[in-house]
């Protein structure tokens, strides 16, 4: 059965899909799915380009990395275990201009293939690996909806977040 992902704000999809399991995999989300949130803090996560540093969450070494035109990173987001705060916002800092790794300012998607998705990647191989096991499981059985706030799975996409959802349900179904 297939790993599928949709919209947390959908309000037909129990209508929809009446025999699937249906998880919210958001920082809302319950215990135990709420650890694949990328807000979680799993605590231990290394921070690429930055060798001995780690950060609690996914979010955290995100946000961190991130340069705005008036403030450059922030590494007191590695430190947030709350799942609240950690988010920099446009409205506050004004336009970012990339995420800096080693020394240089990456763009968007670049950033996202060289920061996001390699720590996002450690995060389910190695604080979530049941979880993906689990899922595995699940889904032989019956169809499993991974709920996120968006669904973007294309990665060249910039036009609206990347869904971690989509992430999951990759990692799923790889060996």
């Amino acid at each position: 059965m297939p790993v599928r992902i949709a919209s947390r704000r959908r309000t037909t999809l129990r209508r929809d899909l009446p025999d699937a399991l249906i998880l919210d995999v958001t920082s809302k989300g319950e215990e135990p799915w709420v650890r694949l949130s990328p807000f979680y803090p799993h605590g231990g996560i290394p921070v690429p380009g930055h060798p001995g540093r780690v950060s609690e969450s996914v979010e955290g070494v995100w946000q961190a990395l991130k340069v705005f035109e008036s403030e450059a990173e922030d590494f007191g987001k590695l430190r947030i275990a709350t799942m609240k705060g950690i988010k920099r916002t446009v409205r506050r800092l004004g336009p970012p201009l990339g995420h800096r790794l080693d020394g240089r300012l990456l763009g968007y998607e670049e950033a996202r293939r060289r920061i996001y998705l390699p720590t996002y990647r450690w995060m389910l191989d190695h604080r979530a690996a049941d979880l993906v096991a689990e899922l595995r499981e699940l889904s032989a059985a019956r169809t499993v909806v991974l709920l996120d706030y968006t669904t973007n799975a294309d990665v060249a996409d910039l036009s609206t977040p990347l869904s971690h959802a989509a992430l999951v349900a990759r990692r799923v179904r790889e060996p």
